[in-house]
């Protein structure tokens, strides 16, 4: 086979492609999302708190620049003055601080959910294979990071000349007001200037999450040859072709049930076995096995019969010779053709008996020496 090539992985990936490349720590993931939902969650914290959170920051930066007698006299105790006013610094932001920590968790699994995997952390020789170096280093995917880092660049950098272009007059006034409306109007230039950048962030996010998902879809698509050889090797091993087997079941069990609201007559053991028989007057074939089945299958077919208005026969013989020589959608065998026609005769004429009549006696259908069979299913030795 000639070797795979990436014109050559056309087919989607499948669900076990993309389950081992999880557990080896490679899910679609764009570094961008993170920054620019922690920057929205910081400027409308900013924005809801701002008022609180100014004349606090306020209330600090004055008591920075006030100190009592003892303070100046030792000045052993200035460290610790200087530590408690950063201390109070540090409380105000703090619910900031927490919105974004927040954030940056729940977006950092937007993409390709949360994962913890050893096998990426693990020494590979790829990662010290200096050719393997040069790949990543001037691969595409490299070049994508590298025009991206200039956008960002490119954007944030022009958002903030602008910024300070529009408001340059302002800026330069603020250094001739007092300390609070000096405060107030820093606090609305940062908050205007951080508005404007996370915009621009958020415009690179929204181009970076749809390209990395892209990008991650493209490196696990497959050849026909690897879907063809992933799916002999889940075929083949045991647990699926117990799965298989037992899925199989189900739904031919669940076919069969389905049949016995046609038949005519179900014959039981009166408990391990019942067969239900389907026969078309009309035609000219045999009458049909249509469901069969041992203990509790026998049981469902029971229960079925009786929700549907099917006659229930017992004639433990007959029962076992038909569960063990026919199988299902299969006519019965010709030695039981007459034993058979005896018990459809009878639940024919339990239809058609008119009143005043004396209804059709109860037949006793005789089954074939070679047709006897015990409950283990071992032919009878006459």
């Amino acid at each position: 086979m000639a070797e795979d090539t990436a014109q050559e992985k056309t087919e989607e990936p499948t669900a076990q492609k993309l389950k081992k490349a999880r557990d080896d720590g490679q899910v679609a993931r764009s570094q961008e999302l993170p920054g620019a939902t922690v920057m929205i969650g910081a400027v409308s914290a900013m924005v809801l708190m701002g008022g609180w959170l100014l004349e606090n920051l306020i209330t600090v930066f004055k008591s920075g620049f006030i100190f009592d007698n003892k303070t100046l006299a030792s000045p052993q105790l200035l460290p610790l003055t200087f530590g408690t006013q950063a201390a109070e610094a540090y409380l105000v932001i703090v619910p900031i601080f927490i919105v974004t920590v927040v954030l940056a968790i729940g977006a950092s699994g937007a993409t390709g959910g949360y994962l913890f995997s050893l096998k990426s952390i693990a020494p590979k020789a790829s990662k010290i294979n200096p050719m393997e170096g040069f790949k990543r280093m001037f691969g595409t995917k490299a070049l994508v990071e590298l025009t991206k880092a200039i956008l960002k660049f490119t954007l944030v950098t022009g958002v903030l000349v602008l910024m300070i272009n529009i408001n340059l007059d302002q800026l330069v006034q603020i250094g001739r007001m007092p300390l609070e409306p000096a405060m107030h109007a820093a606090g609305n230039l940062v908050v205007q200037s951080a508005l404007y950048v996370t915009l621009s962030l958020v415009a690179i996010a929204a181009i970076d999450v749809p390209w990395q998902k892209h990008e991650f879809t493209k490196r696990m698509r497959m050849t026909k040859q690897e879907i063809k050889d992933e799916y002999k090797d889940i075929e083949g091993r045991p647990e699926v072709k117990a799965q298989i087997r037992r899925r199989q079941r189900e739904m031919s069990d669940q076919r069969m049930m389905g049949n016995v609201k046609d038949a005519d007559v179900v014959i039981t053991n009166p408990e391990h076995y019942a067969v239900a028989l389907a026969y078309d007057p009309s035609g000219d074939g045999a009458p049909i096995l249509v469901a069969k089945g041992a203990d509790l299958i026998a049981a469902r077919i029971r229960e079925e019969a009786t929700t549907h208005g099917v006659h229930i026969f017992q004639a433990p013989p007959l029962a076992r010779a038909l569960y063990y020589t026919t199988e299902v959608d299969r006519t019965i065998p010709e030695s039981l053709y007459v034993a058979v026609a005896q018990v459809i005769a009878y639940v024919f004429s339990l239809s058609s008996v008119q009143p005043g009549k004396p209804s059709m006696q109860r037949p006793r259908p005789e089954v074939p020496p070679d047709m006897q069979f015990d409950e283990r299913g071992r032919l009878i030795v006459q």
